[in-house]
């Protein structure tokens, strides 16, 4: 699409909103139960449904029980997810004949899609058969973006209900998410993702002669397909010429969908949507950023219409954005500037930092992309991360590193601002000597208590994570840009894998035993850590009586909350991450800008 910034932009939020307020009403019907009401056979498939797992639909569960069955039902998940990869050579729908992937590869994947990461140190058309990409990878896109959803709407019934000890039942709550929402939505997706040239067949790989012979290198492997490395720790490259080329067949629109509508983000090709078989025009690349915000965004309203005040979704929504577009902002500048060691070169600049992008989407449509795209807990790329300028790549770090809470992933975007939105009227309190409270419910020191680990959980993993790798030599033997840029590259692995987001910076090679442990075990506390705080944040709240509003009730739907929002969100961000962000993107900034 070659028009403005500006106008880019602004097509980009009226359609968005658009669509996301009808989404946000139905939403609602769906989750608190309305829309089975009144479609009487969809309610008699709940109960039965329910009945033959065990539960009843009527059930209450208490926060405690409701976090089991969220992480049991995960780890279920995840087991089944491993056991597909590490079976797949004997499985069928694998008519490339892919190998069963290694153990270390599998287990970080597995926890990367159950986890709504999908981190992937893999080429996925090189790694996976096809029965893996759709009945591990694509049906956990699916549930790990039911489960997000599920565990906000328990947070909003800590809110509505009063003096109860329930949140609801967790498996009725990912099957309604499930069923009615992302399943339809995913089917209309993917039909105008085919309609604009996304591949959607069981074909086998094409071969296809090249017009002459190509010279490459790729990394030499050992048996069991690990890189072999020199003494330097750097990996033995094997030279090859060809005149052939295999282009990769699949079903691709059917996991593209859900990958952007979830907020998931594994490609089914490495070069993810910026592949022209998954993203191949303006059109589908404008189809998928607005899949990216189009739940989080709904939750927003659904939210408001839930709490009986949609004046508090606006406020969310209305903090999202004004966060959003500075970032992009920030973006779009920087990447119209030509980076100075290619401009020496003698590589013409007037256009921008082009590379690493499509030329099909441009420097706009990429810059916005990139934001989107790490501001929700999406991770998709149509352009490379690892070749935005330094504060281009500053920005997507930093976002992640915000928490996911700028619309963020599908449900944990929102509960995340709501975790934030509790420790703005708890700031609020103690300024003005009142205690706190919000939407009638009191904010006591165990919801404080709370909100801490939440909020702290990821910091902890990303600072902690980056600082063992840059010491140890697992670590930093996978760094192939010495200096800052190797820093950045570092510290954005695990921003993004704490956080749950999965892009990367692709200089680094991570699909090694150090990295597929440490990104794992990010990945798994840094999602369910925070949604048992959550959790237990709905379950006391949900105890407490609804108190009336009164002359000295802080209103939470103003502009005034709107701005303690957005500076809980940046102070936190800032006094958290700016001393490591110095020494990685800011530092690299200067070097390259003082030539």
């Amino acid at each position: 699409m070659n028009t403005s910034p500006v106008v880019q932009m602004g097509l980009y939020l009226l359609a968005l909103f658009l669509l996301a307020w009808p989404l946000g009403r139905y939403l609602t019907m769906v989750m608190d139960g309305s829309l089975s009401a009144r479609f009487r056979c969809l309610g008699a498939i709940e109960r039965g449904i329910c009945r033959l797992i065990g539960t009843q639909p009527d059930e209450d569960m208490p926060w405690a029980r409701y976090a089991l069955a969220i992480v049991l039902f995960n780890f279920v998940g995840l087991l089944t997810v491993y056991a597909l990869q590490h079976f797949q050579g004997r499985l069928p729908l694998n008519p490339a004949g892919m190998a069963n992937v290694e153990a270390g590869s599998a287990f970080n994947t597995a926890v990367s899609f159950v986890t709504n990461t999908n981190w992937q140190g893999y080429a996925g058309e090189a790694t996976m058969s096809y029965l893996t990409q759709m009945l591990a990878l694509t049906v956990q896109n699916f549930l790990s973006a039911a489960t997000g959803m599920a565990v906000v709407v328990a947070l909003i019934r800590g809110f509505t209900r009063r003096s109860a000890r329930g949140l609801g039942n967790a498996w009725l709550d990912i099957g309604r998410a499930t069923s009615y929402v992302l399943l339809p939505l995913s089917i209309l997706v993917a039909s105008l993702l085919v309609s604009q040239g996304v591949i959607q067949n069981f074909d086998a790989y094409q071969n296809v002669k090249l017009t002459g012979p190509v010279t490459y290198q790729v990394a030499r492997n050992d048996a069991v397909g690990k890189p072999i490395v020199d003494t330097t720790g750097k990996p033995v490259m094997d030279e090859i010429t060809t005149d052939q080329q295999t282009i990769a067949m699949g079903p691709v629109a059917s996991q593209e969908a859900i990958k952007m509508l979830g907020t998931n983000g594994g490609g089914f090709f490495n070069a993810n949507s910026a592949h022209p078989f998954e993203n191949p025009t303006g059109a589908s690349n404008f189809l998928q950023m607005l899949s990216i915000f189009l739940i989080p965004a709904a939750l927003c309203f659904m939210f408001g219409s839930m709490v009986g005040d949609m004046r508090q979704g606006v406020a969310l929504i209305a903090a999202m954005t004004l966060i959003f577009i500075a970032m992009y902002s920030v973006v779009q500048w920087s990447e119209m500037h030509a980076n100075p060691l290619l401009t020496q070169l003698g590589v013409e600049g007037t256009s921008g930092n082009m590379e690493g992008k499509e030329t099909r989407f441009g420097i706009t449509a990429s810059s916005l992309f990139v934001t989107i795209t790490t501001a929700a807990s999406c991770g998709a790329v149509n352009a490379m991360h690892d070749s935005l300028l330094p504060l281009g790549g500053l920005i997507p770090t930093w976002l992640m590193q915000l928490g996911e809470v700028v619309f963020g992933g599908v449900g944990s975007g929102l509960y995340g601002m709501l975790i934030f939105a509790i420790l703005a009227v708890f700031l609020a309190g103690l300024m003005i000597g009142r205690t706190p409270e919000y939407l009638g419910k009191k904010i006591e020191s165990y919801e404080m208590k709370m909100v801490s680990i939440a909020i702290l959980i990821t910091p902890t993993l990303v600072l902690g994570g980056t600082a063992i790798s840059v010491l140890a030599q697992g670590g930093l033997s996978s760094i192939f840009n010495p200096g800052v840029h190797g820093f950045s590259e570092v510290l954005y692995a695990f921003s993004s894998a704490a956080n749950n987001n999965g892009s990367a910076f692709a200089g680094l090679n991570a699909n090694t035993p150090f990295y597929n442990l440490a990104l794992a075990v990010c990945m798994w506390l840094g999602r369910f850590v925070p949604i048992i705080a959550v959790l237990a944040i709905a379950g006391s709240l949900a105890r407490k009586p609804r108190l009336a509003v009164s002359s000295g009730t802080m209103p939470t739907h103003g502009p005034l909350f709107v701005v303690l929002l957005v500076g809980s969100v940046i102070i936190v961000g800032a006094l958290t991450y700016i001393p490591a962000l110095a020494l990685g993107p800011m530092v690299e900034h200067l070097q390259l800008f003082a030539r």
